[in-house]
């Protein structure tokens, strides 16, 4: 990419948290650059310029180092949950209802540590865990295994998202729908019914509750663009189930049959593990132990990645506009505090991921650094220091849909007008 060209674009707005979204001004941070002096993209060359050589470099010895320690704060987890809670099903007496409420804090906090493996089988996937691509692949397809995920499917459909960036038409996850595909299965009557409050609980449970199964066996939120055929979104049904476990899924071209029977295969094996412990131990203690936390580390990757992206100042640009620098800018970084240490820091160095997704995530904070001095006084560093929960209702209430898949497009609510009647 260190070839790509300088490029005009129209001159960034604020993805402005505490509830200012008029893009007048920029309240993240230091003041952002004029806009006159914020329409030449820099090109990668130039970016990866200002990152030190060393943040680049691998090491095995640290890599496999967070692989372990991630698995002792799982581990301590479980043991430190299971030496003062009973285990439904496993207890001849009914749990107290303070025990239920020890379940489910353990759900959250054991699903959180959860996504510290998830992010290291996602590094595998960029090839960011080591310089080694067997071994990036068998350790990444060993802990998304693990964790219900398709290894080799999802690393395709992810490459997509980057090399796709906040493509309209080519983008990979969490591309915005039109108002007119939305209005068609009947969300825009949704929420003129119960209001846009409801709406955004509705928005919230889509996303972060059933988001990702339906992802994966849907590709809900995905591209529109299959097998060299743009379709309209939601769901392209014109090809079929278009899904992450079939070799023969539209999602994947021929070449990728036996990694995607791999990714199956794995995810697999895990099923049917849990389907021993079932027998074994009942359903009530595999639910607690391992279900809600799966479905917490669910609801964390699918913040992530549409936090990260969404806002109704980063716009979206259509086959005319987009390239691949302007897409992979289009990314925001947000704080997450002790999650931050937990997830090795995906969320607040997103920017810098999306640019560099070969850079091991052991050095993203000190590149982070050096990207930011560079970006920011250029107008292209985005960083909302909103609180999560603030955050993700904003973009619950406000990012529905955008008017067209041409142009430069910015996410708009089903509150607001469209450009004519």
């Amino acid at each position: 990419m260190g070839g790509v060209a300088a490029e005009k674009i129209p001159a960034p707005r604020a993805c402005g948290p505490q509830g200012d979204m008029s893009g007048d001004k920029i309240p993240r941070g230091k003041p952002s650059a004029s806009p006159a002096a914020a329409t030449k993209v820099p090109t990668v060359a130039e970016i990866r310029a200002a990152i030190p050589k060393e943040c680049f470099e691998y090491s095995l010895a640290h890599s496999f180092f967070l692989i372990f320690r991630d698995a002792g704060v799982m581990a301590a987890v479980f043991l430190l949950f299971n030496s003062v809670l009973r285990t439904p099903g496993l207890s001849p007496e009914p749990l107290a209802i303070w025990e239920w409420m020890g379940w489910a804090v353990y759900g959250f906090v054991q699903g959180s540590a959860m996504v510290g493996w998830w992010v290291l089988a996602h590094e595998c996937g960029h090839g960011a865990f080591s310089p080694h691509r067997t071994l990036n692949d068998a350790v990444g397809w060993v802990l998304h295994s693990a964790l219900l995920v398709p290894y080799f499917s999802w690393q395709y459909s992810h490459g997509k998202h980057h090399s796709k960036t906040n493509n309209l038409i080519d983008g990979e996850t969490h591309v915005p729908e039109t108002r007119e595909s939305l209005r068609q299965v009947g969300f825009e009557r949704l929420h003129d019914m119960f209001g846009e409050d409801v709406f955004a609980v509705w928005e919230l449970f889509t996303h972060l509750v059933v988001g990702w199964p339906v992802y994966l066996i849907c590709n809900v939120t995905g591209g529109r663009r299959l097998k060299g055929e743009a379709l309209e979104k939601p769901v392209p049904y014109k090809l079929g189930m278009v899904d992450h476990f079939r070799p023969g899924s539209p999602l994947f071209p021929e070449t990728w049959r036996i990694r995607i029977m791999l990714s199956t295969l794995g995810v697999s094996i895990t099923l049917f593990a849990l389907g021993f412990a079932t027998k074994r131990f009942g359903w009530s203690a595999v639910l607690v132990q391992y279900v809600v936390p799966y479905m917490v580390a669910n609801s964390w990757l699918v913040l992530y990645t549409w936090l990260q992206h969404t806002d109704p100042n980063l716009p979206h640009y259509g086959e005319d506009e987009w390239t691949w620098v302007k897409g992979a800018l289009c990314t925001i970084d947000r704080p997450y505090g002790i999650f931050d240490w937990m997830h090795h820091h995906i969320g607040s160095t997103h920017v810098c991921h999306h640019l560099f997704s070969t850079l091991p995530c052991y050095h993203a904070v000190e590149a982070t650094k050096h990207l930011k001095a560079f970006l920011e006084p250029r107008g292209f560093y985005n960083y909302d220091p909103t609180p999560l929960p603030r955050a993700a209702w904003r973009v619950a209430k406000t990012c529905h849909f955008v008017e067209d898949t041409r142009g430069v497009q910015y996410y708009k609510s089903f509150g607001s007008k469209p450009k004519s009647q």
